[in-house]
């Protein structure tokens, strides 16, 4: 008779745990849908006449036109922009991990005065958005004769991600054990090959992650490059697209055709760091 009993028992919780997972499923599923829609919106729309955005009558396309996709780099210099954002964001990210890598070790690894005051320094810098600064930035590139190039921009980005890299990196250097480190210089090493050859290689999920965050900011950046950036040929990706934007009328299946060139490279940046993405966080997250 124990028997049925312990099977009787045991029906309501094997119940609800089912309908708690099919709970999560279900919430899952909704949060999937809201982020994705806009994203299906924005690939119905660039396959969509120009007629036919106007008329309003369904979300999917009624005749689907793969054309809009070519006909968007006869319309503007396409490659340009993209190769415009490809090196900005390249040499920004490039500048930020050179000097973040230092940075983070030395506050990792160092004691000196001032550290204190330099971290929440640090972190108060990060506060600031770069349409709060722009006149100083303005005035800043216009003394330096920078303006209207795109080793200006690349000196910007690099600079509002230098403290998202020096946190971050600073986390994932206290994450790891220092012991390795003095092993190597027991071994003949000093401070910087035992960087270099021991540290670094341990570090490499935290500095990957690290480095696609600052391409993918320094590759979405627009307000400073729409500001600074007045020559056709030297506009980035984001900047370049509103050629579809104009005074009178606003070219719907262009504007959203050449928006899925730009988030092309963002998300092919995200799959290839999909396995170290949590890994990385997690370890630039360690509180020291």
């Amino acid at each position: 008779m124990s028997q049925p009993a312990n099977a009787i028992q045991k029906k309501p919780i094997s119940l609800k745990k089912t309908i708690l997972r099919l709970l999560l499923y279900f919430v899952v599923l909704d949060v999937c849908i809201i982020t994705l829609y806009p994203y299906f919106a924005m690939l119905c729309t660039a396959l969509k006449s120009r007629e036919e955005i106007f008329s309003g009558n369904s979300v999917l396309p009624v005749t689907v036109l793969w054309s809009n996709f070519i006909d968007i780099w006869s319309r503007a210099p396409m490659a340009k922009y993209m190769l415009n954002s490809i090196i900005i964001a390249g040499g920004s990210t490039i500048i930020a991990m050179l000097c973040g890598i230092p940075a983070a070790y030395a506050l990792a690894r160092m004691k000196f005065k001032g550290q204190t005051a330099f971290l929440g320094f640090v972190i108060v810098s990060q506060m600031f958005a770069p349409v709060v600064l722009l006149i100083g930035i303005y005035q800043v590139m216009q003394v330096l004769h920078l303006t209207d190039s795109i080793l200006g921009l690349i000196f910007i980005n690099a600079a509002f991600n230098q403290a998202f890299t020096i946190w971050l990196l600073r986390g994932t250097f206290i994450g790891i054990s220092a012991d390795m480190e003095q092993a190597a210089t027991i071994d003949g090493c000093n401070r910087i090959q035992s960087m270099m050859k021991v540290l670094l290689p341990v570090a490499a999920p935290g500095i990957v992650t690290t480095l696609i965050f600052i391409f993918i900011n320094a590759w979405n950046e627009y307000t400073v490059a729409l500001c600074l950036i007045s020559t056709d040929t030297l506009k980035p990706l984001t900047v370049g697209i509103n050629t579809f934007n104009g005074y009178n009328i606003i070219e719907w299946q262009y504007l959203f055709a050449a928006s899925i060139f730009a988030i092309i490279p963002v998300v092919i940046l995200f799959m290839c760091i999909e396995k170290n993405l949590v890994s990385g966080l997690a370890s630039g997250g360690v509180k020291g």
